[in-house]
């Protein structure tokens, strides 16, 4: 699953961030191959992920967004058993731990606030467990190149991404992909 997942993001460097109905029935309309859940609760995300999957989309899940949804590592059995889930994204590295160990692709989110952040997300990169990391704010190029120096593993980055120019921005600082939840860019 994990080949399949980077092919999608090499493919369609450009991940759908989906916040609301409206948003999802617009990325489901778009080229992008990998959608990002960031909102629902657990009475819809089964049918969320049942509707990305049936556009042959790749379906990852963002667990800390999602309502009803703990950050206890049983969620992940939930998500496995009631959904149909490629993914999680999380800030906690336990959920992703949990999740990598049960066959999701797992996605580090990681905020890059200042030095001190950025020195913390290399353990999240070093102790294996993420598929990809998502840095945010995704418009700085200059970190951007620095965490690509230290990845194992793809990097996308997201959060405040407005504009073609941010998208590109960000790709030429080596980012393999970009995520945002402006309906715009899925359509470019």
């Amino acid at each position: 699953m994990k080949n399949v997942f980077y092919d999608a993001l090499e493919q369609s460097p450009i991940v759908s961030a989906v916040k609301d109905m409206d948003g999802l029935c617009k990325a489901l309309e778009s080229d992008s191959k990998v959608v990002f859940v960031l909102f629902g609760d657990i009475c819809n995300i089964s049918d969320i992920t049942k509707r990305i999957k049936e556009k042959n989309k790749i379906a990852i899940v963002h667990i800390d967004l999602v309502d009803g949804l703990a950050n206890r590592d049983i969620v992940i059995t939930f998500l496995k058993n009631n959904t149909s889930a490629d993914g999680v994204i999380s800030t906690k590295s336990n959920i992703i731990k949990k999740a990598k160990e049960n066959g999701f692709i797992t996605v580090q989110r990681c905020f890059i606030l200042d030095s001190l952040s950025l020195e913390g997300s290399k353990k999240y990169m070093n102790a294996g467990y993420a598929d990809a990391i998502e840095i945010l704010p995704g418009v700085m190029p200059k970190i951007i190149k620095t965490v690509v120096g230290f990845a194992k593993v793809p990097v996308i980055a997201g959060g405040l991404i407005q504009d073609k120019e941010d998208i590109m921005t960000a790709l030429q600082a080596g980012a393999t992909a970009v995520s945002s939840t402006k309906k715009d860019i899925w359509f470019m």
